[in-house]
């Protein structure tokens, strides 16, 4: 009898096999990133080609679905404030958990005169201006995924308002959808291999770190993590999407899997995206609310940025004041906005942070020596931040499209 497994199976499988055969490669770690890396690159790489049609065509497909602008205005409010609240209190919860353990961090000496990160300067401002593109063509072959988001939000708008006339380049946009689709099931067999050949290098190189003097750090970061996940994820979907947390996370478990072995919030997206169709959110609210979270709702970010104020001002002996806190919650909700959904895209934006809240900027360079370990982390608090709040949104669109309905009747 021939035994199947479904991708949830595998996922996990891979993901089991990638630690135990990277704890036996510690001290031989050149032949995991020589031999056995270069594959999960590949395979990181293929799910980044698609990603940008996908989110492209996606949102226009998902708007034209909707046929109402404003329904799409009340789901994009609705989705901002949820992003917004939620990252708020994320940082909240990291900074006040970290005040409270900070004691037991480990003594990290840092020399700021011999230890130095370069960081591009970021201000609030010019990430705004960065959000709107310029030319059609460079946020396509870049990359620059809010500016991809925003050109699907003009051409689905347009698709909308024109009507009948753009039925013809609707029409064309849906079948190059399912296109797009296709392809990324064919990507989506090799995810297995995938996530073995990304974390096995990652812990040969880093698992001495976890049981180092890190330890303490990276407990209290994945202690953040999980209780925003049980407090805030499980009240939301439960309280306001109708959907058991159990039921939610069991549905979630193979993109929480996937984003932790990645570490890319939009190279999980693909799986994101099935797994909240699992959970029963149309195609019109995920293709419109996941890419946009991908990009602009951070929670893991914002957490992480807290904790780390927080250690890096212990190292320099520096006593926190609540002015400090409040300018570091704000800077690092702001900051999270911006956090590109790639690997270790928070380092740019932690100086902005550090500076706020009167910390040295060089501590940039102690923290990223765990970055990695730590990203595999945010990056399943971000998505599944994201799920939630497609869970949300689905919920709250049924009930005013009833109340619309009833008023009609």
């Amino acid at each position: 009898m021939k035994l199947k497994f479904n991708l949830t199976t595998q996922i996990v499988v891979a993901l089991v096999l990638g630690c135990v055969v990277g704890m036996l490669l510690q001290g031989n770690e050149e032949i995991a990133t020589t031999y056995i890396q270069p594959i999960g690159t590949i395979f990181l790489n293929l799910l980044k080609f698609i990603v940008v049609p996908l989110v492209l065509i996606s949102i226009v497909v998902g708007l034209i679905s909707m046929k109402d602008i404003s329904a799409l205005g009340r789901l994009g409010l609705r989705t901002l404030i949820y992003f917004m609240a939620t990252t708020l209190v994320a940082v909240v919860l990291g900074l006040a958990v970290s005040t409270l353990l900070k004691d037991f961090f480990p003594i990290v000496d840092i020399n700021v005169g011999q230890k130095t990160c370069d960081v591009d300067h970021i201000d609030f401002i010019s990430q705004i201006v960065d959000f709107f593109p310029c030319n059609a063509i460079e946020p396509i072959s870049k990359n620059l995924m809010m500016q991809v988001i925003v050109i699907a939000l003009f051409v689905g708008l347009a698709i909308v308002k024109v009507g009948e006339k753009a039925k013809p380049f609707a029409e064309l946009l849906i079948s190059l959808n399912e296109v797009t689709i296709a392809i990324l099931g064919f990507i989506m067999r090799l995810a297995p291999v995938g996530v073995f050949c990304l974390l096995c290098p990652v812990v040969a190189e880093n698992g001495s770190m976890i049981f180092g003097s890190y330890a303490v750090l990276l407990g209290v970061d994945y202690l953040c993590f999980f209780l925003h996940a049980i407090v805030v994820y499980a009240l939301c979907v439960w309280l306001i999407g109708k959907i058991r947390p159990f039921h939610f996370f069991h549905k979630m478990f193979p993109a929480m899997m996937f984003a932790f072995s990645s570490d890319s919030s939009l190279a999980t997206l693909p799986v994101t995206t099935q797994c909240c169709k699992d959970l029963g959110v149309r195609s019109g609210i995920g293709n419109f609310v996941l890419p946009l979270g991908a990009t602009i709702n951070m929670d893991g970010v914002a957490i992480y940025l807290g904790v780390t104020a927080v250690f890096i001002a212990k190292c320099c002996g520096i006593d926190l004041t609540f002015s400090q806190y409040a300018a570091i919650a704000f800077s690092s909700t702001i900051a999270s906005i911006g956090t590109p959904g790639i690997p270790g895209g928070s380092l740019a934006l932690m100086a902005m942070v550090f500076a706020s809240g009167g910390i040295p900027v060089e501590g940039v360079a102690i923290a990223a020596g765990i970055d990695r370990l730590v990203d595999m982390g945010r990056t399943t608090m971000s998505i599944t931040g994201d799920a939630s709040c497609a869970v949300i949104m689905e919920n709250m669109e049924r009930r005013s499209e009833a109340k619309s309905l009833e008023t009609t009747v």
